[in-house]
């Protein structure tokens, strides 16, 4: 009944629209009126698997910092590599006298136990730093950019997502009091002259979780606050003042999120062996590879429309949610998700690109009293790839008989006019099961209606 209601719906639309420029062209040679309109339908099943991802390249907004444990995810260990601005063309006062450095970060939120303790080791990064135009993975090496000895160790704390003792009030200040030679060294504003001087001397700081699988922090900013006292006289009398400057991790320079999964590969054996279902999993974690025969649909749909014009008017791929994480610190469900291109993925993130609909499709969860679901519309990028591979006569080759593409998790940032101004690949915690292109109830599929002229 499910389906018969989608086949008349479809319908109804073809004929409401089959005359309009609204329709994707993907034949050739208009035939006339007179011959009539034929109408095709055809559900697709599809082949899925899981792909291990290793990285991403992002420039998040916010990062996490700690370490968590998932039964079915697996762990996910988190740490912070960071530039910050220097204050170019910044002096002193006269005789100014270095006091104290600290790391200030802003932790607004957090994942798993608030009260779990984090020990956090703060190095700086004095081996190299980034290019602010260079595409930086999230599996990068700490070690190739600081030196993570003791004597390169800057500072060093414990800290909570939130206060267990009800004597003390909730912080979402977690700061790291650097040390007192490094406070001396900092301290020099003949390296404030320009951007390349204060980058050569200090490539800035790498934050790391040392212990702990409970908790990860939610850091939506940091900075370095160095105090300083300096003489003044004031009010008829010579006095000691004291100020401060930060030093903020910013736009203009680059952070980045190493983020890791130390048990990836018995996480991977063990979630391969459920055929049935796949999975999508976020920051930099599982993602679903989702290959569709557009061979096949392609000779279905010429052979049903004989020498027809052939129009491509309805492509619905619906992914269908087997379940959410319920462990006892569930990990949130991935509430948006984009079907891309595999081959250009990395083209897409690291170049800021919006989906167009023949490029990628977006789709948000959706959950009712039934059914929890991501439903996309391809009918534009299904079109334009049979339109491309007959142009560049491809359409026997594999990649266009089985065509790759990818689900993967993102976070969407919207105009007021709900228009889509930037996509990027979450970097927050997030997770999803869905059923897979082997699942018996409810497998991923995809309905096609389309016509001939």
């Amino acid at each position: 009944m499910k389906y018969n209601s989608f086949f008349l719906f479809f319908v109804l639309s073809l004929l409401t629209v089959s005359c309009t420029d609204n329709l994707v062209d993907v034949g050739a040679g208009i035939q006339p009126l007179a011959d009539g309109i034929l109408v095709g339908a055809d559900t697709f099943h599809i082949v899925t698997q899981n792909v291990d991802i290793k990285s991403m390249s992002t420039k998040p907004d916010s990062f996490l910092l700690g370490s968590f444990y998932n039964e079915k995810y697996g762990s996910t260990q988190a740490d912070i590599l960071a530039q910050v601005e220097g204050p170019i063309g910044f002096k002193y006062p006269q005789g100014a006298v270095a006091d104290s450095t600290i790391l200030v970060m802003k932790c607004l939120s957090w994942f798993g136990d608030k009260y779990a303790p984090l020990d956090i080791n703060v190095y700086e990064m004095n081996k190299k730093t980034f290019g602010f135009n260079d595409n930086i993975p999230t599996d990068l090496e700490p070690s190739e950019y600081a030196d993570l000895t003791q004597d390169n160790l800057l500072g060093h704390n414990v800290v909570t997502a939130r206060n267990a003792s009800v004597a003390q009030a909730d912080s979402i200040w977690k700061t790291v009091r650097l040390s007192n030679s490094f406070t001396k060294k900092f301290f020099n504003d003949t390296k404030y002259t320009s951007e390349k001087t204060f980058s050569d001397f200090f490539g800035g700081v790498y934050i790391k979780a040392n212990f702990g699988s409970s908790t990860l922090l939610g850091i939506k900013n940091l900075y370095l606050e160095s105090y300083y006292s300096y003489p003044a006289f004031r009010n008829g009398k010579d006095t000691t003042l004291t100020s401060t400057r930060l030093f903020p991790a910013n736009m203009i320079v680059r952070q980045v999120n190493k983020i890791s999964h130390p048990d990836k590969a018995a996480i991977m054996t063990k979630l391969n062996m459920q055929d049935t279902v796949n999975y999508v999993s976020a920051p930099a974690n599982i993602q679903t590879r989702v290959i569709l025969p557009l061979g096949r649909m392609k000779v279905q749909m010429d052979t049903k429309m004989a020498t027809k014009k052939l129009v491509l008017n309805v492509a619905q791929l619906t992914v269908q949610v087997f379940e959410a994480d319920s462990s006892t610190y569930p990990l949130p469900v991935v509430t948006n998700m984009l079907l891309i291109k595999e081959s250009e993925i990395a083209d897409f993130f690291t170049n800021d690109k919006l989906p167009t609909g023949s490029n990628a499709v977006l789709a948000t969860y959706t959950s009712s009293a039934t059914s929890k679901y991501y439903s996309f519309d391809i009918a534009k990028l299904l079109a334009t790839e049979i339109k491309n591979a007959s142009a560049n006569n491809t359409l026997s080759s594999s990649d266009f008989t089985n065509f790759k593409m990818r689900l993967v998790p993102v976070t969407v940032s919207y105009n007021s006019n709900r228009t889509a101004t930037g996509v990027k690949q979450q970097s927050t915690m997030g997770a999803i099961t869905i059923c897979g292109g082997k699942k018996k109830v409810s497998p991923m599929k995809i309905q096609m209606i389309y016509s001939g002229f």
